[in-house]
């Protein structure tokens, strides 16, 4: 029988549970308020939109045109100095550094900077550092996607899937690029007859389901050739979905145009993968070329790369994965910085990977829950690395540990 005594009680020890629960997330509460983010930072981005549009000459039109953003990319240390406050080692940093390793940076994605601070993520990103220069550790190549290349234009790592390299161009080259090798001195499209080659490729072999388009950047390709590569893909009977790899929702939102919206609608299943590393490239514009796609009826998904210095905190990656998802991009992987000459400085601990790990289980809604992965070496693929929630398994029982570090045990029911 239940008696008012007994729901009472009830009642208290799930108030008590409640109260327990609230003062876990209490540190990330707090670290929450302090952290930044494109949204809340917005007139300072307008202040640094309005004087880059005054320095390249543009106007509100041209801002909101994909084509000039990628003909004005930024590219000389002296026109970056009226835009951010540079000291005389950091100008000859980005000009010796840049002798050797290209960069570009977007306008748009110039006005996410901190003018003053030279540690805003934004900046590590996307300004040319001397560790760069200095890396004597890393490889230029450590996805030996040179060797997991059957023709050319095609990476295979996998039984059912491949890449299709379709560009080397990027609307911002990220100072952690894993592909730098690529990206040369001159943009350019992979070319007609080699895509040609690749369709041929995938034709010949029937247990290819899945193709990613990326590059350098899928979305740098011009609407028609976009169109044209999709529908060919969509005749190959075999090929079951086409996923894109881009960051311009990020680096240059403007490329999220109705036209392009509407070509990715003719030809789904289509799918987008983007990175967003930091709070602070969730703006108000981004969110506005994701909710384009979403419309389109394209779903998203972020493939964040851990990073030194920007996203190697849990409460960062958590505040993140909750802007995203309300911007309808879903966390799909954290990626283990790449073995990448010139991009060793952003490296850090596989440790302090599972450490954030451990912090979003349980802490957040699954849907915030991305995969931690590690990009073997040599192009074995992504392996998932997890904190230790199976401490001991029998045919009988399995020992496991909870979020909370508690400690059960749970029946291990083998069919008989």
């Amino acid at each position: 029988m239940i008696t008012s005594d007994s729901v009472a009680a009830k009642r208290r020890q799930a108030n008590a549970r409640a109260q327990e629960l609230r003062e876990r997330i209490g540190d990330f509460l707090e670290a929450s308020a302090t952290i930044p983010t494109g949204t809340s930072i917005r007139e300072r981005i307008e202040t640094q939109k309005n004087r880059i549009l005054k320095l390249l000459g543009g106007s509100e039109r041209d801002w909101n045109s994909w084509q000039w953003q990628l003909g004005n990319r930024i590219t000389e240390a002296e026109v970056l100095k009226k835009i951010i406050n540079l000291s005389p080692g950091e100008l000859d940093d980005i000009r010796a550094t840049g002798a050797k390793f290209r960069w570009a940076v977007s306008p748009y994605y110039a006005s996410l900077m901190d003018p003053d601070d030279p540690n805003c993520p934004i900046r590590l990103q996307s300004v040319p550092k001397l560790e760069e220069v200095l890396d004597e550790n890393g490889t230029m190549d450590p996805m030996a996607e040179e060797l997991t290349s059957p023709v050319t234009g095609i990476t295979r790592r996998y039984p059912d899937r491949l890449i299709i390299n379709v560009t080397n161009q990027c609307a911002m080259y990220c100072r952690h690029c894993q592909r730098r090798r690529n990206i040369g001195e001159t943009d350019k499209n992979t070319s007609h007859s080699c895509l040609v080659q690749c369709l041929d490729y995938i034709r010949a072999n029937p247990e290819i389901r899945d193709v990613l388009l990326t590059g350098g950047d899928a979305l740098l390709l011009g609407d028609e050739v976009l169109d044209w590569l999709l529908a060919a893909l969509d005749a190959i009977p075999t090929v079951e979905i086409k996923r894109l790899g881009t960051r311009t929702p990020v680096t240059m939102p403007q490329r999220i145009t109705p036209e392009l919206c509407a070509i990715l609608e003719r030809h789904h299943p289509v799918y987008v993968n983007t990175q967003f590393n930091h709070p602070l490239e969730v703006t108000n514009e981004a969110r506005e070329a994701c909710s384009m796609l979403a419309g389109a009826g394209v779903p998203l998904g972020n493939q964040a790369v851990l990073l030194a210095g920007i996203n190697d905190n849990a409460h960062v990656m958590k505040k993140l994965n909750h802007e995203l998802l309300k911007i309808r991009v879903r966390p799909y992987y954290i990626f283990h910085a790449k073995n990448v000459r010139g991009t060793m400085h952003f490296g850090t601990s596989i440790e302090t990977g599972i450490e954030i790990m451990d912090k979003l289980r349980g802490y957040t809604s699954g849907l915030a829950v991305p995969t931690y992965v590690i990009n073997a070496p040599h192009g074995f693929g992504k392996t998932p690395i997890l904190p230790d929630y199976m401490l001991w398994l029998s045919p009988d029982q399995a020992v496991l540990r909870t979020w909370e570090d508690r400690i059960i045990s749970y029946p291990n029911q083998l069919a008989k």
